[in-house]
């Protein structure tokens, strides 16, 4: 059995394969609810064969949408919609998991076919909030330093949309502190800039997804797996780094955390990404050798690669994105190139 279709289990399930659909943003929303284009594109995906189908980044306030047309969970009407993607994702084989976030700084954007740039309220855009009064870039605005306040409402937000997802029958879900959005722009030096407990150090600046963390384990059944996705360096002198990557793993552990997505960057334009295949893997491998187990992102599109990952001991999961949106069957084809015997849809054997 080759190593990347071997079984994971983390807590009470068991992927079928080491093989993720990584979130990605599909801003094909209406007041955060989840369309037909949800239902058919993640559907599509458990059909071709992926262990894990995970939404794209929702919501978990209005303001915390990258886009007016993000997915939400923030109100409890949007579980109904949400409940029949799991039900059909999770009767092909695969196990649905939701990624719940917050934009923070780099919320009230056009979608990318439309510019992706900063919306003007007259535009349908709104004010952003983050750690600190700096913008993201010269052409984003200046987001409101959030208060205590602020905070704890954010974090009844996290904690409300975990309930959420479960309700909807998610059984895999993942708080996104990674691509300087929220949760990661208080982790970084180079946007968190404040003196008070959720500042002013490492401590300070991995507190609140530390609370976020112990919120949504406190309604997260024990039994189900919760992932962190991290950036785990920001590409840039005096930002976040690995080292406090794999120290901050350690912490999360202890608090329910069973798995670390491993990414990078989105703090500032200014970062110069190496961008080669595969090359954030060091990062899932370091965070692995801490004692953690990592999944691995980033321009991973060959069979050979992916399993060579989990081979190798890099990584024990690998979330695929671009790849699997040029082919969502990108596991059946992998398994047929490994030798693997695939399971194949009775309605599409005679195609194989």
């Amino acid at each position: 059995m080759s190593p990347l279709f071997q079984p994971l289990r983390l807590r009470s399930v068991t992927l079928r394969n080491r093989i993720g659909v990584s979130p990605m943003c599909q801003y094909s929303s209406t007041d955060g609810f989840a369309s037909d284009w949800h239902l058919v594109h993640l559907g599509s995906r458990a059909v071709g064969g992926a262990g894990l189908v995970m939404t794209e980044a929702a919501a978990v306030e209005a303001r915390g949408r990258i886009s007016p047309q993000d997915l939400g969970i923030w109100d409890d009407q949007h579980i109904e919609l949400l409940a029949r993607i799991v039900q059909n994702v999770q009767a092909r084989g695969a196990l649905a998991g939701m990624q719940i976030a917050h934009a923070g700084r780099k919320a009230g954007t056009a979608r990318p076919w439309e510019g992706g740039e900063p919306l003007t309220d007259e535009q349908g855009g709104w004010a952003p909030i983050g750690p600190s009064p700096i913008a993201f870039s010269s052409r984003y605005r200046v987001p409101r330093a959030a208060s205590v306040q602020d905070l704890v409402e954010i974090r009844a937000a996290f904690r409300a949309a975990a309930q959420r997802a479960l309700l909807a029958g998610f059984r895999w879900l993942e708080l996104h502190a990674a691509h300087g959005y929220l949760l990661h722009s208080f982790l970084s030096p180079l946007s968190n800039q404040r003196e008070d407990a959720y500042g002013a150090g490492f401590e300070g600046r991995i507190r609140l997804l530390l609370e976020v963390t112990r919120d949504v384990r406190a309604v997260w059944p024990e039994a189900l797996p919760l992932a962190v996705r991290l950036s785990c360096t920001d590409w840039l002198e005096g930002g976040w780094t690995l080292e406090e990557t794999v120290e901050l793993a350690r912490r999360l552990q202890p608090e329910g955390v069973d798995l670390i997505d491993c990414s990078s960057g989105g703090t500032s334009t200014q970062a110069k990404v190496p961008v080669q295949p595969g090359y954030q893997v060091p990062f899932a491998r370091a965070v692995r050798q801490a004692g953690m187990p990592s999944a691995a992102v980033g321009l991973i599109t060959e069979p050979a690669q992916a399993e060579a990952i989990i081979a190798g001991g890099e990584a024990d999961l690998v979330m695929l994105g671009r790849a699997l949106l040029r082919d969502p069957y990108w596991a059946l084809t992998a398994a047929r190139t490994l030798g693997v015997p695939a399971v194949i849809p009775p309605q599409y054997l005679r195609a194989f």
